[in-house]
């Protein structure tokens, strides 16, 4: 049983659903998740959690992500990917008056917050039903706009009707809109040609493992190595070590006083999320300190 995350580079082909069937046979083990899809023919990390890490699932998937996508102009699609169905071509002299300029200036006009109109072919449910599954049947049905974070915007390669981008977002943003959307400001259109997610939170491309790598680690009994343990996630909260009372009232998931943390540690971050560890160093779980009851309160336990 592995406890943990493993940084997995999801192929091409591959659903995120079928990197974590594959995982289960290779690792021997059925308590595996993964921290937020990833489109099948998109590259990439893939954070996948293990055992008492699969906790974790519901925290990560809020943390910031980093793509690099080509944007291809000119072109329109149902699913807003060159995958989907052509809805609509520009005529090639649209996009020979398209000057560089002004497709920076409207492609850096996304910086910052937007409201983006979430896709058909998504995975977000609407009545139990998933948007892509009534994509499917013909079916589109009006989605409210969301709200979503461009952290940074860069142009990586220009030669159009394509162009490089690298994006950090905010939870919950569609980079294949975020094309299509580029497009439409432009007047000819756009959809996304390829994606590679290059990061999510601590997680790199250059450290995430094929499917056939960790297969190699597991035939020689070494795939611990490559688990990260839980609270390696929240190395930039502050750790404190609980007294030995205050260990039988962490194990039960209990609040605990701070008169019961190890002095040296007591002094916490007003308001602050905490690491909490016993003398040993063994790790309970995430807590937060509750200003009103000066009381620091679980967030999640990994026992």
């Amino acid at each position: 049983m592995y406890n943990g995350i493993m940084n997995v580079y999801k192929e091409a082909g591959y659903t995120s659903h079928d990197v974590v069937a594959r995982l289960r046979g290779i690792c021997k083990m059925k308590k595996i998740g993964h921290t937020g899809t990833l489109d099948p023919e998109a590259v990439g990390v893939l954070p996948v959690c293990f055992g008492s890490g699969t906790k974790l699932c519901d925290m990560l998937t809020g943390w910031d992500k980093e793509y690099i996508a080509v944007l291809h102009l000119g072109v329109v699609t149902d699913t807003q990917d060159l995958t989907g169905q052509v809805l609509r071509k520009c005529e090639p002299k649209q996009i020979e008056r398209l000057d560089e300029e002004s497709v920076r200036a409207a492609v850096y006009a996304f910086l910052g917050e937007y409201d983006q109109i979430p896709p058909m072919y998504s995975a977000l449910k609407v009545n139990g039903k998933k948007l892509y599954e009534l994509a499917r049947e013909g079916k589109e049905i009006e989605r409210k706009a969301r709200k979503v974070q461009i952290k940074e915007l860069e142009i990586l390669e220009s030669e159009l009707p394509r162009m490089k981008i690298r994006v950090v977002c905010s939870k919950g943003t569609y980079i294949r809109t975020l094309c299509h959307d580029i497009g439409e400001s432009l007047g000819c259109g756009g959809a996304m040609e390829s994606l590679i997610r290059s990061r999510v939170g601590i997680f790199d491309i250059q450290d995430a493992l094929t499917l056939g790598q960790i297969e190699r680690l597991a035939s020689q009994n070494a795939i611990e190595s490559v688990i990260i343990k839980p609270d390696a996630v929240f190395a930039e909260d502050q750790a404190v070590v609980v007294t030995q009372e205050g260990c039988r009232l962490v194990e039960n998931g209990n609040m605990l006083p701070l008169a019961l943390l190890e002095k040296g540690t007591e002094a916490v971050v007003s308001g602050g999320q905490l690491r909490v560890y016993d003398r040993a160093g063994k790790f309970y779980g995430i807590y937060r300190h509750d200003i009103k009851s000066d009381v620091i309160k679980p967030v999640k336990m990994f026992l």
